[in-house]
């Protein structure tokens, strides 16, 4: 078996889906993608298909070796992104090749179904209560919000407010028997962090996501020292060494993207990783089908999986959402809050590759938004 072809599809509303075939028909999916500089991983997956072309599919391990490695210049997120996205398509033709799911082929399930959170609000949550209750009904029994829109240096005594009073009206929404996790998006200073965190507490939160930029990571440990409240990180990370310093801070949540971290062969690692630190595992994932499908294979087999995101419904999606490019839906129907494991070969998701063609003559040129303080300087998004 060799690989005959890489294909790259730019779909709304912000994704980039990646097909493999094989001589011998086999199809592989995969969602290599940098939400905002799409354009950019596309072209590094050309870059990385002239080594993968007339090369055996199978030999996933050594093929993430040599396109991660085998360059002088390494990681980061671009090519992390890259290798991602062919990683993940790589597992799926692994699977469909021996007919069985991934999660069989990374040593089998360690349980039946994953527990996933739904989003609720956007960068300012509004009339949230409202929102929980929408999700409670649809039977989740987790959410996650963002905790602010724009915060300043050192937020202020309302903008501090602001955010306690969005946890306090989740925790009064959701009762004591369901849990929120609040995503700061690196919008904190490590000072504003310190400010935050202690009066976040009280209303125990699941994880505080993000509670710092990557950049701010040393602050991590004083942070963990100073609040009971579980800290997450990890979106922004691309592989094990950058997530060792932080496990060592105390963090208790990792969060690596498959679409970022190097897909389905690194993100098992990380897993491994932060599992000796007992930290646990919620990949993150506010993208795509293929992306959540590998994610959850992952999920299925790893023992230390806290949580999986997924996109239903967010804020980010507005020309099209996590079903408008499969053909079978009942992957990611979620039932009491959670997704249900199947046998489905390889990722188990079935792509509709007549509307990824069709989108892909649209194309999109998402860019997240810029931000700007009063005063006129940047400002995190």
């Amino acid at each position: 078996m060799k690989i005959v072809r890489i294909e790259t599809f730019m779909v709304p509303p912000r994704w980039l889906f990646c097909r493999i075939e094989t001589d011998d028909g086999t199809v592989g999916w995969g969602e290599p993608v940098v939400e905002g500089r799409a354009e950019v991983v596309r072209a590094a997956v050309d870059v990385l298909a002239e080594y993968l072309i007339g090369q055996d599919p199978l030999r996933i391990q050594d093929h993430w070796q040599v396109l991660s490695k085998g360059g002088f210049y390494r990681d980061g997120p671009v090519l992390g992104s890259a290798v991602a996205g062919i990683d993940q398509a790589l597992w799926d033709i692994a699977g469909k090749t021996y007919d069985a799911p991934v999660h069989a082929l990374l040593g089998g399930p360690v349980r039946d179904r994953v527990r996933v959170y739904a989003w609720v609000g956007g960068d300012e949550p509004a009339e949230l209560a409202d929102a929980i209750a929408e999700q409670v009904e649809a039977g989740f029994t987790a959410v996650k919000m963002n905790a602010s829109g724009i915060v300043s240096p050192i937020a202020t005594s309302a903008e501090v407010d602001a955010v306690v009073q969005r946890a306090a009206a989740a925790r009064e929404a959701l009762g004591p028997g369901r849990d929120f996790a609040v995503d700061c998006h690196g919008r904190f200073t490590p000072a504003t962090a310190r400010r935050v965190l202690p009066e976040l507490a009280p209303f125990r939160p699941l994880f505080v996501e993000e509670p710092v930029l990557p950049e701010h990571h040393p602050a991590l440990a004083s942070l963990t020292a100073l609040s009971a409240v579980p800290l997450a990180t990890g979106e922004r990370i691309y592989g094990r060494a950058g997530f060792l310093p932080v496990l060592q801070s105390g963090i208790a949540v990792v969060q690596p993207d498959l679409s970022h971290a190097g897909g389905i062969s690194e993100v098992t690692r990380i897993a491994s990783l932060a599992d000796t630190f007992g930290a646990l595992l919620a990949p993150h994932c506010p993208l795509g089908p293929i992306a959540l499908a590998a994610s959850l294979q992952v999920g299925f087999a790893t023992p230390n999986l806290l949580i999986q995101e997924q996109s239903r419904g967010i804020h980010y999606n507005k020309d099209a959402d996590l079903l408008s490019y499969v053909l079978d839906t009942e992957p990611f129907r979620f039932v009491d809050g959670h997704a249900v494991r199947n046998q489905l070969p390889g990722l188990g998701v079935t792509v509709d590759e007549h509307a990824v063609r069709a989108a892909d003559r649209i194309g999109h040129s998402w860019r997240n938004p810029v931000w700007r303080h009063d005063d006129g300087s940047l400002a995190e998004w």
